[in-house]
């Protein structure tokens, strides 16, 4: 079997990870649940080639419990029906599932009492973010945990882990070269070694040098500005560059971020910035969003970079409004502090004394919404930023002088 090096090189224990220490490192969260010899379901995300695989071996590993490995997309429903006798057959087993967030509703309703009773443990991987890509009810019998970025100087530790390996024998590479490939793979591990791996074998003389693995990858590398801001400081930047409005710096971040092949992140963050930073300004600009990553998802590259720029180029020059992002957040810090009352006798859902609104001339009548301790809070500011939220502050200051 052509076993690939990544695998070769797959850490066997939890210190042989590399980077991921806020989880790994000594007295951190998964380092004394495997020292403790106890496991609970979890969910590990983050980008592609950055030790969610290699996490996930090594916890089994060092259990030494039985485990099956899965992945939602690949394995069809006999599969886990498989698994769900085997966990019975041992009274327990580790469930190692690549790809989590692909789990249709047949596999979920399969597996959720055995999740629910721990007869089965799920370690899930996935590059989506489990709040937004995983069902709820698989979510809360899972605890998450989020990957960092993998820093260049973790990356260098990876690749000088493979030259020393008994895998790349005889391979001469210079510094230079090595930081090259770092900058090349841009945070993912498993692609730095599948490069070298490549480089060294179609080598006549086992050198790798920067020439040779151009000739493998011809993409340019994605270089750091010269602070090192790096990817998501990218994102941060495209996203404040919209915000105020600098449509040219907009457009030179999305194009960065284009070249970085990350189109996952642009979409979403797109989406982030319509509802956070336009939000009720230009409502319109919700849908002609959506419309422009699907557009996106459909033509694919060179051509998703026209939409891109026209939505990115209107984001820019629209008018802002956070109130609406100011009033839900407010809104969550009261939760946050204790501010969780009792719902108001005639809205709970025996609605006694309930006045009905479509009852009464204009659809409005004066009641009591907010619970008693709350009655006279004010989350939503409206801000005079647009025609479309001006009209917005006429209808709420109307309601609320209503008598």
């Amino acid at each position: 079997m052509n076993e690939p090096l990544a695998n070769k090189l797959k850490p066997t224990k939890l210190s042989e990870i590399i980077g991921q220490s806020h989880l790994v490192g000594k007295n951190k969260i998964i380092y004394n649940l495997v020292k403790n010899k106890k496991l609970f379901s979890m969910i590990l995300y983050g980008k592609p080639g950055i030790g969610k695989t290699s996490i996930a071996y090594a916890i089994v590993n060092e259990l030494d419990e039985k485990v099956r490995y899965l992945n939602a997309t690949i394995n069809n429903k006999k599969d886990f029906d498989i698994v769900v006798e085997e966990a019975k057959m041992y009274k327990g087993l580790i469930l190692i599932m690549d790809e989590i967030h692909r789990l249709n509703k047949d596999k979920q309703d399969l597996l959720l009492p055995y999740l629910e009773n721990g007869l089965i443990t799920i370690i899930g991987m996935t590059t989506s973010n489990p709040y937004h890509s995983i069902n709820p009810a698989i979510r809360s019998r899972c605890q998450i945990f989020e990957l960092k970025e993998l820093t260049k100087d973790e990356i260098k530790i990876g690749i000088k882990r493979a030259i020393d390996s008994e895998y790349l024998k005889g391979i001469e590479i210079d510094d230079e070269t090595i930081d090259y490939i770092v900058k090349l793979c841009n945070g993912d591990l498993r692609y730095a070694y599948n490069l070298l791996e490549l480089a060294f074998y179609t080598s006549s003389n086992k050198k790798v040098t920067i020439d040779s693995v151009k000739e493998i990858n011809n993409k340019p590398a994605y270089i750091d500005d010269k602070d090192g801001d790096g990817h998501y400081d990218l994102l941060s930047a495209f996203q404040k560059s919209i915000r105020g409005s600098d449509v040219d710096a907009s457009l030179y971040y999305l194009g960065r971020l284009i070249n970085a092949g990350d189109f996952d992140s642009i979409y979403r963050r797109l989406s982030v910035i319509t509802y956070e930073d336009i939000g009720l300004a230009n409502p319109s600009m919700g849908p002609k969003v959506m419309a422009a990553i699907s557009a996106c998802e459909r033509l694919g590259m060179p051509e998703l970079v026209i939409p891109l720029s026209n939505v990115v180029i209107e984001l820019a020059l629209s008018p802002k409004s956070n109130s609406a992002n100011v009033a839900i957040q407010t809104v969550l810090e009261d939760i946050e502090n204790g501010h969780a009352y009792r719902v108001p006798k005639h809205i709970n859902s025996t609605a006694f004394g309930y006045k009905y609104p479509h009852n009464y001339k204009g659809g409005y009548v004066k009641q009591q919404y907010l619970p008693d301790e709350l009655i006279n809070r004010k989350y939503y500011t409206p801000k005079d930023t647009s025609k479309y939220e001006l009209l917005l502050k006429e209808a709420y200051t109307k309601i609320k002088n209503t008598k």
